[in-house]
């Protein structure tokens, strides 16, 4: 672990130094994004189905430590709206002990991924199922603030998504319009408050103009305190949790969620950042520090943690560009919570929720929903397969089933791309530079000679082709020549297959030989041990080499 990629930025940035102008800039840009985070963390808190200071000490300590060890420059850590989902089907499953647990156990599953370097390929997610899962989400998080948005007087909101909007409609009698309106004041601020000032969140302003107008006017909503009482001015001491391995088989699979979606949100988040500043993350430390976040955070009882994607933005554009900024951020929102706690404590849930519905709108990418709509087939289903399961059953098994499901679809793609052509069908076309003939390039076929070239992958997807292959050749030659300069690899199911098919046509008195393979193919071949199968001397670098041999089989 000595090599760069697994040294946080915050250590290279030292060693190369720091300006004074950049530390002033990034402290700066810290205190914005800790007033940008504020509501946000409470908000996230609450819409997960635990106490607001869970959102703020996720947000301090995963914050501070994210930023430390952080693989990026710029990344912001702390909790996010994509798991809220997640952290409030753990919540009713498994309890608020439950989930500081699977927090705990995710850090280090998180750890894993960035110690086995799959960080390089965690980045390699299908655009459709990113927007998918995303603007699924996005749908989810709208309707678990409904009951908030509304001022609704309901007991219970069930977890199911048709079954939430079953109770809204029965209870819509009981609409709380003052709370309705505080909410719709709060989506039109917060979506128009960029027009005054691009410093200051529009969630901000009007959290404080609600809370003010609340408590001078003792307008009938619920609040914080009414819901979930004093919110605490101190982080308690860490604590590590019980575990033994009953508890790891209970809680396995939520931590396996909350460590999947942590990596892939964060390394999104950090890819987002390279583009802004032009810069390039070191994705397995992103991994490491995301994990030793949700670590921390689960000890101090704080719910998951990731690279948020807004805070990481508003970071980069308010001049934000070494980590000292998240930092900054941490440290500020600690000071806010050990001030201001019993202020916080005022804040309409109705607010809360219209915050929480302008996160929901933003996260939907409802354009590149509709553009995607207009891509081709298969891109579509990945995108409504996803989007819907997310709505309608769990985020996990749309991951899971759009994982599957694009991997067939490139499996498929990838199988159409191999072919397997006979020579006479390729006399008067171009080579690949457009410039020669195959007839050109090719000296000549001798007698009792065929040539087959065969372009593409050679994998598991793509094997049925020597089947087709087989069947149509009616009549066996004495030599096969099978031209593999354009096989970029070949995987164990297909040299198994390779050597089944040389076994049938030896049996009817053919020579296979296999022309211009490359490098990786030969060593594939050469550790299957085909080499002994077909003969050292019938696997040669060239296709004229190739044509003198099969000359000298014709003699024999």
């Amino acid at each position: 672990m000595k090599s760069k990629e697994f040294t946080p930025k915050f250590i290279s940035l030292l060693k190369e130094g720091i300006s004074r102008k950049q530390l002033t800039k990034d402290v700066l840009s810290g205190i914005i994004v800790g007033i940008v985070a504020l509501p946000l963390a409470i908000a996230f808190a609450i819409a997960s189905g635990v106490s607001p200071e869970k959102g703020l000490i996720t947000a301090i300590i995963a914050g501070f430590l994210i930023s430390v060890l952080s693989g990026s420059r710029v990344q912001i850590g702390g909790p996010t709206g994509a798991f809220i989902i997640i952290v409030f089907g753990i919540v009713q499953e498994h309890g608020v002990n439950g989930l500081t647990i699977a927090t705990f156990m995710a850090g280090f599953l998180i750890i894993g991924l960035g110690v086995l370097k799959l960080g390089n390929y965690l980045k390699f997610i299908p655009y459709p199922l990113i927007v998918g899962f995303t603007s699924g989400i996005a749908v989810v998080i709208f309707s678990t603030q409904i009951k908030d948005f509304l001022g609704m007087e309901i007991d219970k909101v069930p977890a199911d998504f048709v079954e939430k909007w079953v109770v809204y409609f029965q209870n819509i009698e009981s609409i709380n319009w003052v709370a309705f309106s505080i909410a719709i004041g709060t989506v039109l601020i917060t979506l128009n408050f960029y027009r005054i000032t691009t410093k200051i969140p529009g969630s901000l302003v009007v959290i404080v103009l609600v809370t003010l107008l609340v408590y001078f006017f003792e307008l009938p909503v619920e609040t914080i305190e009414s819901k979930f009482g004093e919110i605490p001015n101190k982080i308690a001491m860490p604590q590590i949790p019980s575990i033994n391995f009953k508890i790891i088989q209970q809680l396995i699979e939520p931590a396996i969620a909350i460590a999947l979606l942590g990596a892939i949100e964060s390394l999104l988040s950090a890819v987002v950042a390279d583009g802004m500043i032009g810069g390039n993350h070191r994705s397995n430390m992103e991994l490491i520090a995301q994990g030793v976040g949700n670590i921390f955070s689960g000890l101090f009882g704080g719910i998951p943690a990731t690279g948020a994607i807004a805070r990481t933005a508003t970071n980069v554009k308010n001049g934000g560009r070494t980590p000292i900024a998240g930092m900054v951020h941490a440290v500020f929102l600690l000071l806010i919570m050990l001030l201001f706690a019993p202020i916080a404590k005022l804040i309409p849930l109705s607010c809360l929720a219209g915050i929480l519905v302008v996160v929901a709108y933003h996260m939907s990418e409802w354009r590149h929903f509709k553009a995607l709509l207009k891509s081709n087939k298969m891109d579509i289903i990945v995108l409504l397969t996803t989007f819907l399961l997310t709505i309608f059953f769990d985020l996990i098994l749309a991951i899971e089933i759009g994982l599957i499901l694009s991997s067939f679809i490139f499996m498929k793609r990838m199988s159409e791309a191999t072919t397997i052509n006979n020579a006479e069908n390729l006399f008067g076309t171009a080579e690949a530079n457009g410039e020669k003939l195959f007839e050109e390039e090719l000296k000549y076929i001798p007698k009792n000679t065929m040539l087959y070239e065969i372009n593409g992958p050679l994998f598991f997807g793509a094997t049925e082709k020597f089947q087709e292959f087989l069947t149509d050749l009616k009549q066996a030659p004495k030599v096969l020549i099978l031209r593999m300069r354009n096989v970029p690899f070949i995987d164990a199911t297909a040299v198994n297959r390779l050597k089944e098919f040389h076994q049938k046509l030896k049996s009817r008195g053919t020579t296979i030989l296999i022309s211009g393979a490359n490098r990786q193919v030969k060593e594939e071949l050469f550790k299957s041990e085909f080499y002994s199968l077909i003969g050292k001397n019938n696997i040669l670098d060239n296709i004229d080499q190739a044509i003198e041999r099969a000359e000298e089989i014709n003699l024999k």
